[in-house]
């Protein structure tokens, strides 16, 4: 039985392009953004996966991220499921910031602590911890019963949900997570066991400017 789960994190957005902080605000994909799902899209099909249903957040990044994969792969037609455990982590009082104006504020440990730490939170927001605690059981009771019942899943979502998602699949520890960056548009690949871990992991680069 084929166990297959793929993660994606969208596209850049226009304010990933921008160096803001996003978390739950909804910006859209830019030009570059459209083309990296587009290319995970075609390398996918390329490389022979199909998907049988796509989980997705509540933004709108994610979600055309996940549609322009699909389209590109000829299965439009796939249920899409949208989960708000999904969303990006809350950034609080630093959505809307500029990072280096972030860093000239506060300085490059605590931003850095921020954005990479597991457990410490920005203010008014949420840490990876907490991130988490919404992900996983959204993953074990929704996401993962469709994988070991074979069906192929693909999930669209975040730099920060997947890290949280990342980190169980991967066994890291909370001294390791900081080290964790998952790249915008690049397929993680994985095949999971009967018992539910992973069997093997691959990373799918793709050349974003081919076939624009």
């Amino acid at each position: 039985m084929e166990r297959l789960l793929v993660l994606v994190r969208h596209g850049q957005s226009e304010w990933n392009l921008q160096n803001l902080f996003t978390g739950w605000r909804d910006p859209d994909l830019t030009e570059r953004g459209v083309a990296e799902a587009r290319a995970a899209g075609r390398g996918l099909r390329r490389d022979g996966y199909g998907f049988d249903v796509a989980f997705t957040s509540e933004l709108i990044r994610a979600q055309r991220t996940c549609a322009l994969i699909l389209e590109e792969m000829g299965l439009s037609a796939i249920p899409v499921l949208r989960e708000r455990a999904l969303n990006e982590r809350d950034y609080g009082d630093l959505s809307g910031l500029n990072k280096d104006e972030a860093r000239a504020r506060w300085g490059d440990a605590q931003v850095h602590a921020w954005r990479r730490g597991y457990d410490v939170r920005p203010p008014g927001g949420e840490s990876l911890k907490d991130t988490a605690a919404r992900v996983l059981p959204c993953y074990v009771a929704t996401i993962l019963p469709r994988v070991m019942a074979g069906q192929r899943v693909l999930v669209a979502a975040h730099g920060n949900s997947l890290r949280a998602l990342v980190m169980v699949l991967d066994g890291l520890t909370e001294a390791e997570v900081p080290d964790l960056q998952i790249r915008t548009g690049v397929p993680l690949v994985y095949r999971l066991n009967a018992d539910t871990t992973v069997a093997s992991r691959t990373v799918l680069d793709q050349d974003v400017d081919a076939g624009r």
